[in-house]
């Protein structure tokens, strides 16, 4: 079995479809995909509608959080999500006002820059960027109007956190996110969280303290974590008896990762089938 937990489409910032997604994952010859877009479920009926027979779907989402960081200040953390009730009410509600979040964020940013002279549309961009907007919206736009040589180029300078045209949006605090997780059924699981080409990274210890707000696992094995920082994460993970992923993070042409890049190993892909009660995984 190859096994991709963690990808996305253009329900967020992905380029290729939900159905694109899929169908990619059985063109990959990955064995299980999880569709995990920022912040929204929208995808989710697409991806089952789409779904290849011989490919397994884990419905899932990728949620903007806000964790403890290295040097005590908050700092960005994304929480996957998989296999959670969507119709769980406070869940339901959070990820209403995170998309409003990131719509407003979005906004700003692309404000900024037409208010100081850049090529930038701000109504062109939120219209192509949809309910789950994203930097990667506006990172295209800039590589449309030729501002930027690409993507990376756009995060690297005009995108970046704490940059000149980088505005602050409110996420969830990541213990109340895995508590919501786990309320709604679903298992939670750090995204990246040794990332530290996007800036600063979270306190390592804070992982052990989530494991009462029913954490379930740690990403590990993702193309910006080098063999230092696996090796850190899969001691903690081993020492909290956390499950163990590993996952492509697929934006389709937004980044050069493939589908199936980094793959989970089954026995860990099967801890978090079995402790899920939100909804099952869809089999084409």
């Amino acid at each position: 079995m190859r096994i991709d937990l963690h990808t996305h489409s253009t329900a967020s910032d992905g380029t290729d479809s939900p159905a694109g997604v899929v169908r990619g994952a059985a063109e990959a010859g990955l064995s299980v995909v999880a569709l995990t877009d920022h912040d929204t479920t929208a995808g989710w009926s697409e991806a089952v509608d789409a779904l290849p027979a011989g490919v397994t779907l884990v419905r899932g989402m990728e949620m903007s959080c806000t964790g403890r960081g290295e040097d005590g200040r908050p700092v960005a953390v994304h929480l996957l999500a998989y296999l959670f009730d969507p119709t769980n009410d406070a869940f339901a509600r959070e990820r209403l006002r995170l998309r409003d979040e990131r719509t407003s964020r979005l906004r700003a940013m692309a404000e900024k820059m037409a208010a100081e002279g850049l090529p930038i549309d701000p109504d062109a961009v939120m219209a192509a960027a949809g309910p789950a907007a994203g930097r990667p919206h506006l990172a295209r736009a800039l590589v449309e109007a030729g501002v930027v040589g690409s993507v990376n180029e756009a995060f690297a300078d005009l995108l970046r956190t704490g940059g000149r045209y980088y505005v602050h949006k409110e996420d969830t605090p990541l213990p109340e996110a895995v508590r919501m997780v786990s309320e709604a059924g679903g298992v939670s699981v750090l995204a990246h969280p040794r990332a530290s080409s996007r800036g600063r990274l979270m306190d390592m210890n804070q992982i052990g303290e989530l494991v009462a707000d029913g954490l379930g696992g740690v990403e590990v094995a993702h193309h910006d974590h080098g063999a230092a920082d696996q090796r850190i994460l899969r001691g903690i993970a081993a020492d909290l008896d956390l499950v163990v992923t590993g996952s492509s993070d697929f934006h389709g042409s937004n980044k050069s990762v493939v589908l199936g890049e980094f793959v989970t190993d089954p026995d860990q892909y099967d801890r978090i089938v079995e402790s899920a009660s939100g909804v099952d995984v869809v089999v084409g």
